[in-house]
C-alpha cells in the first residue's frame, strides 16, 4: 500500500537512504567480490581435511606454504571487497584485483590438491576432482552469481591442477571451457545489466511516487483509504484520524462509512456510496460530509474515489482509493451561488433569482396556481440621498429599505432587489384588488418612515406599480413590462403612491416610444424649430430681447407642446444635441438683430451637468460673431440639487465666458434664498402660476411678486414677469416694479422670420389684449347627459360663465370633439372639447394620474368610477338657433 510505505519512509528518512544504499551494494553484478568472500578459506579448509582423512596424510611443507598464501589472500577479502568499492565498478583495475583475490586463491588451492594428489597416489584423481567440484558449488554459493567471479574461480582452480599434468588435452579443453564461459559472462552481464537498469528505474519510480504520496498526504491535499473484504477499514492516512480526533487503531477495523455523516442516505451522492459498496464496484469524486464535530459552519467535505481489489483468482480482497478535501471549493461554490442569486448588499433574492420564481410560477401545470401579482417599487429621493451622503450611507439606506420590505411582506411573497434603488415582490396565487391597495399602502407607510444614518435623520418615499397574471399577462416578460408602466404612472402622478396597470398605460408607452423614434428623425432632418417671444423693458415698453422656445412641428399631429416631448428628451439623453442645437442657431440668428437686443435660451439641468457646456457656449458665440453680453442662459433651480463644488464651478466659467444667467420659473421649484448670494444671476423670472390671479380680490400672488421684485432689486438683478396676457395684469407687474414682462400682452411666440420682420418695424412695444383674464364664473352642481354620436355619457357642470362651462365626467377627449349636451328635457346645447391653457393642461395630467387607478373612462364606461376634468364651450340650441351662452 503506497500510503503504508509513505508512512514508514516519513518516519525515519535517514534509514530509508540507508537501505538504498545497502540494496545498491549487494547488487551481484556492482561489484566483483563478494563481501563474504572470506567464508571460503572455511570451505577450503573443510575440502582440505577431507582429503587428509581419506588420504591419511598431510600436504608438503611447499604445499602448505602454497595454502598459507592462498588463505592469506582470503581472509584479507573484506579488505579487497572496500577496495574495489573505492575504485568503482567500471575500469580495468577491478579486474586485476578479482584475478589476485579470487582468482590467485582458487588456482594455488587446485595446483596443491593436484601435487597431493600425484605425490599421494590413496588419495586418486577421484576424490580430488570431487573436492574440487564441492569447493566449485561452494566457491558459486559465496559470490552470489557473480558470473564473471565464478568462470574466474572455476579457471583458477582447475588450471592450478592443470600445472601437476601438463596435458595439452586438458588444457585445450581448459581454454575452450573458458572462452566459451566468457562469452556466457559477458552475454549475461549484459542482459543482467539491462535488467538491473530497468529494475533500477522502477525503484526510483516508486521512491519518487512514495516520496510524492508522501507530500501528498503531510500536506492535506488529499488521503487513502484501505478496507477489507468485509467493507472494514485496515488502513486510512493520519491526518484523517487528526480530523476526526480518533487514532488510527480506534478507525481501524470499523466500517468506511464511519468516516461520514450519511444522514440516512437523503444525498444522491450518499445513496451513489452505499449502492457501489454493496455492489463492490468503482465510484470517483462523491462529495459527502466528514464525521467531525464542531459548529455547522465548521463542516467539512471529502470527495472520494474507490475501486474493488481483486486477487490473482478474482476474488474480492476490499477496497482501496483516495479522498480530497472538498471544503474550500464547496464554500467557494456557495459563494459563487451566492452571488449569482441574492444581492450581495441586502440579501435579497437578485433579479436572476426573481426571475427563476416568477416562471416557476408561471409554468405550473394547474392553471389555478398560475395566478400571482408583481409589485415592482422604486424609491423616491435616493438619489438626493446618495449625493448629500455619499454612497455608504445610501448602501446602509438600502439594507434598512430591505429589512422593513421584508418585514412587511412577510409570508405573503417573496421579496427581491432588482439593482439601484428598484425592488420586487411577487404575491403567489389570487389576490382582491384591496388586499392588493392595503399592502401597497403597507410598504409605502413604511419605506417612508425616518431613517438614522449615520447619526442624520433621513426620509424618503417608495413609488409600487402593480400587474397580476393572468390579467395582466401571462409571461414573465408581459407582467413586468406592466409592472413597469404602472410604476411609471405612479412616479408620474407625484410620487409616494401605487397603480394598478391598466390598458391605457401600455398605449401611452406605445405613443411615448413613437414620439421617442419621431423626435430623433426630427434631430436628424432639422425638423425642430425656434420661435422668440420678445421680453418687454416695462418703464420705456421697448424690446430688449427674445427668449428662444424650442418647437416641434410633427408631420402628423402638427405642434407638440414642449411639455411633452421635452421630457421624453431629458429620459433619453436627446437634450444635449437639441440643447446645443438651439443654442447655436439661436446665436445666429442674434446676430441679424440690434445690438441692444439680448437672447434668452433654456438650459437643461442635463446640459447645465455636462462640463463641456462653457466650451460648446464659446464656440456658439465665436462661430456667430456676437458679443457674450447679449446671450442669456435660462437655468432653473434644479440644478442647485447635484453638488454644490461643481455646480459653483460651472457658474464661474459661464460668467467667465462673459454671457448672462437668468434664473427660470423663481419660486416654483426648490427655492432657496441660499443660493442667490452664491450664484452670480442678472435676472430673476418670475414664474407665470404667480401672475395668473394676482389681480382677483383677495389672492396673496401679488405681495409674492412685490416680495421677489424688492429681494432682486436689492441684489442688483432685473425682474421679468412671465405670462402676461391682460391690461390689469400688465398694470399689476408694472406697479410692482418689475422691470421687464414677457407674455400675450406684447406678442405671442414668433418664428425668425416674423421676428426679423417685427424689429424691422423698432423696437416699440405695444400692449394689446383685454382688460381682465376671463368673465367671472358662477358656480353650480348639475347633472346632464352628453352625446355624442350614438353614446351617451352622464356629466356634471362644476361653472360656467359668459365664456364656456366646466363639465366633468369625460376622460381622454380629443380637442375639437363635439357633444350635445341635454341640460333638461328637450333642452339641448351644442358643446365642443376647447383646448385648454398650458396651466390648466398640467393641472389636468396631475388630475388624470391621481385618480387613474379607480377612474372611469367616458369613452370607455366599464374602468371605475370617477371622471377627468373638461373644459368645454357650450352654445345653446333651440329651435335651431344657436346663441352662444
Amino acid at each position: 500500500m503506497p500510503g503504508k510505505v509513505a508512512a514508514a519512509r516519513a518516519k525515519s528518512g535517514d534509514f530509508a537512504v540507508a537501505a538504498e544504499g545497502m540494496a545498491a551494494t549487494s547488487d551481484p553484478l556492482l561489484y566483483l567480490l563478494p563481501a563474504n568472500w572470506i567464508l571460503i578459506v572455511i570451505c577450503m579448509g573443510s575440502i582440505l581435511m577431507t582429503m587428509g582423512l581419506l588420504s591419511h596424510s598431510f600436504p608438503s611443507p611447499l604445499s602448505a606454504g602454497l595454502l598459507t598464501i592462498s588463505f592469506a589472500i582470503c581472509l584479507a577479502g573484506t579488505r579487497l571487497f572496500r577496495l574495489e568499492q573505492n575504485i568503482g565498478r567500471t575500469g580495468w583495475k577491478r579486474y586485476l584485483l578479482l584475478i589476485f583475490a579470487i582468482g590467485v586463491p582458487m588456482a594455488l588451492f587446485g595446483h596443491v590438491g593436484a601435487r597431493w594428489t600425484e605425490r599421494v597416489p590413496e588419495l586418486g584423481w577421484e576424490t580430488t576432482a570431487s573436492c574440487f567440484v564441492i569447493l566449485i558449488l561452494m566457491a558459486n554459493v559465496l559470490l552470489e552469481g557473480r558470473l564473471t567471479s565464478i568462470i574466474v574461480a572455476t579457471v583458477a582452480l582447475w588450471g592450478g591442477a592443470w600445472t601437476i599434468s601438463g596435458s595439452v588435452p586438458s588444457f585445450m579443453l581448459l581454454l575452450g571451457g573458458t572462452a566459451i564461459g566468457l562469452y556466457l559472462a559477458v552475454k549475461r552481464s549484459e542482459h543482467v545489466r539491462a535488467e538491473i537498469e530497468a529494475r533500477s528505474e522502477r525503484e526510483r519510480e516508486q521512491r519518487r511516487a512514495e516520496e510524492l504520496l508522501n507530500e501528498y498526504e503531510e500536506t492535506g491535499q488529499g488521503w487513502f483509504w484501505e478496507t477489507d473484504r468485509r467493507g472494514q477499514l485496515t488502513y486510512v492516512s493520519a491526518h484523517i484520524c487528526a480530523l476526526l480526533k480518533t487514532t488510527p487503531e480506534d478507525l481501524v477495523g470499523r466500517p468506511l462509512s464511519a468516516l461520514f455523516l450519511l444522514r440516512g442516505h437523503e444525498n444522491e451522492n450518499e445513496r451513489t456510496l452505499v449502492f457501489h459498496l454493496s455492489t463492490r464496484s468503482s465510484f470517483k469524486d462523491l462529495s459527502v460530509r466528514a464525521a467531525t464535530t464542531g459548529a455547522p459552519g465548521d463542516e467539512r467535505w471529502w470527495s472520494i474515489s474507490g475501486r474493488p481489489v481483486l486477487d490473482q483468482f478474482d476474488n474480492f480482497m476490499g477496497f482501496r482509493g483516495s479522498g480530497t478535501d472538498l471544503t474550500e471549493t464547496r464554500r467557494s461554490q456557495q459563494h459563487v451561488t451566492q452571488l449569482a442569486r441574492f444581492d450581495s448588499l441586502t440579501e435579497l433574492a437578485n433579479r436572476f433569482q426573481m426571475s427563476e420564481w416568477l416562471e416557476k410560477i408561471l409554468a405550473a401545470p394547474r392553471l389555478d396556481s398560475r395566478a400571482c401579482t408583481v409589485f415592482l417599487l422604486d424609491l423616491d429621493r435616493f438619489k438626493q440621498v446618495n449625493d448629500t451622503m455619499g454612497h455608504p450611507a445610501g448602501d446602509a439606506l438600502l439594507r434598512q429599505v430591505a429589512d422593513r420590505l421584508r418585514a412587511t411582506v412577510g409570508k405573503h411573497g417573496r421579496v427581491g432587489r432588482l439593482g439601484g434603488d428598484e425592488f420586487e415582490v411577487i404575491l403567489p396565487g389570487h389576490h382582491v384588488t384591496e388586499g392588493l391597495a392595503n399592502l401597497a399602502r403597507r410598504i409605502i407607510e413604511n419605506l417612508s418612515q425616518p431613517y438614522s444614518i449615520e447619526g442624520a435623520r433621513v426620509v424618503i418615499g417608495a413609488s409600487v406599480g402593480i400587474a397580476s397574471c393572468p390579467q395582466n399577462g401571462t409571461s414573465s416578460e408581459e407582467i413586468i413590462r406592466n409592472a413597469d408602466l404602472a410604476l411609471y404612472a405612479a412616479k408620474g402622478g407625484g410620487r409616494g403612491r401605487h397603480h394598478f396597470y391598466d390598458d391605457d398605460l401600455h398605449s401611452d408607452a406605445k405613443e411615448r416610444q413613437q414620439m421617442e423614434e419621431d423626435l430623433r428623425d426630427a434631430i436628424t432632418h432639422g425638423a425642430l424649430e425656434l420661435h422668440y417671444q420678445p421680453q418687454v423693458r416695462t418703464t420705456t415698453e421697448t424690446i430688449t430681447g427674445f427668449e428662444a422656445l424650442l418647437r416641434w412641428k410633427h408631420p402628423v399631429h402638427g405642434y407638440i407642446s414642449p411639455a411633452k416631448f421635452v421630457p421624453i428628451a431629458e429620459d433619453t439623453g436627446l437634450v444635449a444635441p437639441i440643447g446645443e442645437w438651439a443654442l447655436r442657431t439661436a446665436c445666429r440668428d442674434l446676430a441679424r438683430w440690434p445690438e441692444s437686443v439680448r437672447v434668452a435660451v433654456n438650459v437643461s439641468p442635463l446640459q447645465f451637468a455636462n462640463p463641456a457646456l462653457p466650451a460648446i457656449v464659446t464656440s456658439a458665440i465665436a462661430e456667430a460673431g456676437i458679443a457674450p453680453g447679449r446671450l442669456e442662459l435660462e437655468i432653473t433651480e434644479s440644478v442647485f440639487l447635484g453638488d454644490d463644488k461643481s455646480t459653483e464651478t460651472m457658474f464661474s466659467a459661464l460668467k467667465g465666458v462673459g454671457v448672462r444667467l437668468a434664473l427660470d420659473d423663481f419660486g416654483t421649484g426648490y427655492s432657496s434664498l441660499g443660493y442667490l448670494k452664491k450664484a452670480p444671476f442678472d435676472k430673476i423670472k418670475i414664474d407665470q402660476s404667480f401672475v395668473r390671479g394676482a389681480t382677483i380680490k383677495g389672492s396673496r400672488n401679488g405681495a409674492i411678486i412685490s416680495s421677489i421684485v424688492s429681494l432682486a432689486e436689492a441684489l442688483g438683478m432685473e425682474t421679468t414677469a412671465e405670462g402676461v396676457e391682460t391690461l390689469d395684469e400688465l398694470d399689476l407687474v408694472r406697479m410692482l416694479g418689475c422691470s421687464h414682462v414677457q407674455g400675450y400682452i406684447y406678442e405671442k411666440p414668433l418664428t425668425v422670420a416674423n421676428a426679423n420682420a417685427r424689429l424691422a418695424r423698432g423696437l416699440e412695444a405695444v400692449a394689446q389684449g383685454p382688460r381682465s383674464s376671463r368673465a367671472p364664473r358662477q358656480t353650480m352642481l348639475r347633472k346632464v347627459v352628453l352625446e355624442h354620436g350614438d353614446h351617451a355619457y352622464n356629466g356634471t357642470i362644476r361653472n360656467i360663465s359668459q365664456t364656456g362651462a366646466m363639465i366633468e365626467g369625460l376622460w381622454n377627449v380629443p380637442v375639437g370633439t363635439k357633444f350635445t349636451v341635454h341640460l333638461a328635457r328637450d333642452y339641448l346645447l351644442g358643446a365642443m372639447r376647447a383646448g385648454a391653457a398650458r396651466t390648466a393642461w398640467a393641472w389636468n395630467s396631475w388630475f388624470r394620474s391621481r385618480l387613474m387607478p379607480t377612474a372611469r373612462c367616458c369613452l370607455r364606461p366599464r374602468r371605475a368610477d370617477r371622471m377627468k376634468i373638461l373644459h368645454a364651450r357650450c352654445a345653446r340650441q333651440a329651435d335651431s338657433a344657436s346663441n352662444r351662452c
